[in-house]
This record gives structure tokens, sequence and C-alpha cells, in this order.
């Protein structure tokens, strides 16, 4: 029995794990999409959030399970109760992926990114999935003080949302409401994807230490 309770607790970062690798493949193909017009990998993207669902329902129907029959304590259960955090923001981030191809997708054969930005989109492409991949690095290690960096990290993406921004804002602008509509959409979808992987590394401070973010002391 206690094997299957640590088996359990084992999957659950596992799966996570594998989300991680998931919204870290749609993003980029999100990116290729927007900056190629390439209409198959927006449909990869759309079509692929599904795997990411399943997962995420997995790892709920776990955690309520583990919870339900052995009554996990301490360390244990902040395990579970953090693992359902995590797949949250996982499973939202394979949710912004979606919106970016579904902007591509919208504007096919055209391209939705002007080209006077598609420089600062593909920086936050990159940026995404480094955030996503470094998430994932810290679920697999449970390593708190590289967690702890994320929100550094991120920061990169927030200078890029607001140079995005400068850029359609600045005069001589000349690429109509459409698309002033999209790139603003982009700017914004790609910045909430890096929100919820800094999200991912917050909780994997809690699950480690049982301190919050802002109480956690990284070693020297």
């Amino acid at each position: 029995m206690r094997d299957t309770y640590h088996e359990g607790l084992d999957s659950l970062s596992e799966r996570l794990v594998e989300m991680t690798r998931l919204a870290r493949h749609a993003v980029a193909r999100a990116t290729t999409a927007l900056l190629d017009s390439d209409l198959n990998a927006a449909q990869e993207v759309i079509s692929g959030d599904e795997e990411i669902n399943r997962l995420d329902q997995e790892i709920e129907d776990t955690a309520f399970s583990l919870m339900a029959r052995q009554q996990p304590v301490a360390s244990d259960l902040r395990t579970i109760i953090t693992s359902l955090y995590m797949r949250g923001d996982l499973e939202r981030m394979g949710d912004h992926a979606v919106h970016l191809a579904k902007i591509a997708r919208r504007r096919h054969p055209d391209s939705a990114i002007p080209k006077p930005v598609r420089s600062i989109v593909l920086e936050m492409g990159h940026q995404a999935e480094m955030l996503v991949t470094k998430a994932g690095e810290v679920i697999t290690e449970k390593d708190p003080d590289t967690a702890w960096e994320l929100d550094k990290d991120d920061d990169r993406m927030d200078r890029l949302r607001r140079k995005l921004l400068e850029r359609i804002l600045a005069p001589g602008w000349e690429y109509g409401v459409e698309a002033t509509m999209d790139v603003t959409l982009v700017g914004r979808f790609y910045e909430r994807f890096g929100d919820h992987a800094v999200h991912v590394a917050d909780n994997l401070v809690y699950m480690v230490t049982g301190d919050r973010r802002e109480d956690y002391e990284p070693e020297a």
C-alpha cells in the first residue's frame, strides 16, 4: 500500500514535468505560426492542447485520490496541494499558446506580426520557452534556489512587452487597428505565459521548504 502511495506522489511530479514539455512545444510552435504564417503549426498547437488538458485531469484525479485514501500530512500534503496549483498554471500556459495560435490562424495566409515588431515577438517566444523549460527543471530537481530566481528571469519578458507596446504606440506605426490589436494581444499572452511559469516556481519553493517565496532565503 505504501509503495502504491509513493508511486502516486511520484507520478504527480512526472506528469507536471510532461506538462512543461508540452507547454514548451506549444509555445514554440505558436511562435512559428505567428511569424511564418504557418497554418499547420497553428493547428498542431490547438489540437495538442487536448493532451495538456488530459494530464491536468489525471493530476487532479490522482491528488484527490491520495488525499481521500491516504490522508497525507506535512510535506506529502504540501506536495499534493502545490501540485494541484502547478497543474492549473501549466494548463493555462497551454491555453495561452492556443490563443497565440488562433491569432495566427485567423490572419492566415498573412502574418499577424508586422515587420517592425517581428524580432521582439521572436524574443518573447524564446523567453517563454526558457521560462517553461526552467520550470520543468526546478520540478525535476526540486531546487528552490533556482525556482526563486525565476521571477527575475521573467523581468525580461515584462521588458519585452513594454518594448512591444512602445513600438506600436510610436509615431509612424501604420499597420491599422487589426494589427495593433493582434500585437497587443500577442504581447499579453506571452507575458501571462511567463507569469504562470513564475507561479509554478513559487509553488515549488513552498512545496520543498514550507516557505513562501518572499520569505525564503536562498543559499549564498
